[in-house]
């Protein structure tokens, strides 16, 4: 079993200078695999995207796997929160490999990015406190791994849920429909192009599944501004259906940079609940579609990426991992990428199953095309990064999935 790597060894690991820029394990042994979940709640008084903490409607989790295949441990992790970023996001992705007692290049941390919830750990006495409950909630999981033989794979197309937030008017510009829309003519407007399939991904022991990780892209909020944490309509989805089927389940937000629910969302609970519901049945269609077939091969990679800032300086390079089960690939991304990167990732590798997580380390902010900032708009402006990021990003993508850049 991989132990941590040395301190020195740790940082440029994350920074993807002189440790490695590429690590690929294949699998060497018997595959195991544990869930774990862990209450990242903040106290009252820390930041949540708007104003500081006041009441807690839905408890705040990190949920996420650690797969191991007899030599290696990697951990893939989902945290209800808005934003992970910088020194934040290394401290969580550092506690969670010390729980696993695996390097912290063998994590992936993605925040699902609700709006009621935080926007980083805030406090270094809440640092301190979240982090230690995370590697617990990892070291536990850990003396709990079973083995898993079969890996299942399905899709369904999620109904009146995502829609672009970038909406082309008559005269050329771009009027943005947000998460909560009350303008009626904004939400007359078509969907736009999105992806309207929820990926759902199983593990199996024998027939028995294990866990379930679900992809969906859209902003995952519906109301906020209030000092209320909440899970918000995707985590209520999935919370009910690990209920119903007492499987453990994971929702990971996809390349959401430019897609809301605000054509079917004015922001009241009425529309937050039926957003529920439609998401829900999205993951449930998906399940039913799964197909299944033996697990094998496992391969983890690793690809540094030096974004280029506004400015034109080289910002310190980003980790992007995937890991790929014999023909399903996992995809970790940065930030707020668009949905045309995810779409990018699916045409590149057609013949694979290709899920992917968006809102990783969030240093970059909106990763967007180029011709989105040829359109101008609230992406592009809001963005950290220079117009070459789309190439950048590409590139990496391609480098994920095990094929050269073209």
């Amino acid at each position: 079993m991989t132990r941590f790597l040395p301190q020195s060894c740790l940082w440029t690991a994350i920074l993807g200078t002189s440790c490695a820029s590429a690590v690929a394990s294949a699998d060497s042994g018997r595959l195991r695999l544990a869930a774990f979940s862990c209450d990242v709640t903040p106290p009252r008084g820390i930041r949540l995207y708007v104003k500081p903490l006041v009441t807690v409607e839905h408890a705040l989790l990190a949920k996420g796997i650690v797969l191991e295949n007899g030599r290696q441990r990697y951990v893939l992790c989902a945290v209800d929160w808005c934003i992970l970023s910088g020194n934040d996001y290394l401290m969580f992705r550092t506690a969670l490999g010390q729980g696993a007692e695996t390097p912290v290049s063998h994590v992936a941390v993605q925040t699902v990015h609700q709006h009621t919830a935080p926007l980083g750990i805030g406090t270094p006495e809440f640092g301190k406190q979240v982090t230690r409950r995370l590697a617990a909630a990892v070291q536990q999981a850990t003396k709990r791994l079973e083995p898993f033989d079969a890996i299942g794979t399905g899709q369904a197309r999620v109904d009146r849920v995502a829609a672009i937030r970038r909406v082309n008017t008559q005269d050329g510009t771009i009027r943005t429909r947000w998460s909560a829309c009350r303008d009626s003519d904004l939400r007359a407007m078509p969907e736009g192009r999105i992806d309207p399939m929820l990926k759902t991904i199983t593990f199996f022991q024998g027939k028995r599944p294990l866990v379930r990780l679900h992809y969906y892209a859209t902003h995952p909020q519906t109301y906020y501004r209030e000092g209320r944490a909440s899970y918000d309509f995707v985590g209520m989805a999935r919370e009910k259906l690990e209920q119903e089927e007492n499987v453990f389940q994971i929702y990971f937000s996809g390349c959401s940079g430019d897609v809301t629910a605000g054509k079917y969302n004015e922001g009241t609970p009425k529309d937050r609940a039926a957003l529920a519901e439609r998401l829900l049945a999205g993951m449930k269609a998906a399940v039913a579609a799964t197909k299944v077939s033996p697990a094998g091969h496992v391969r983890w990679r690793v690809v540094p990426v030096a974004f280029t800032s506004k400015t034109g300086t080289k910002m310190p390079p980003i980790e992007l991992c995937s890991l790929q089960l014999d023909n399903t690939y996992m995809l970790n991304l940065p930030g707020e990428p668009m949905v045309e990167f995810q779409l990018f990732a699916q045409r590149a590798l057609p013949s694979a199953f290709v899920a992917v997580s968006g809102t990783g380390d969030h240093q970059t902010g909106y990763i967007c095309t180029e011709k989105a900032f040829e359109e101008g708009g609230y992406e592009p402006k809001s963005s950290a990064l220079a117009p070459r990021s789309e190439k950048t990003l590409k590139d990496a993508i391609q480098r994920l999935l095990g094929i050269a850049p073209k």
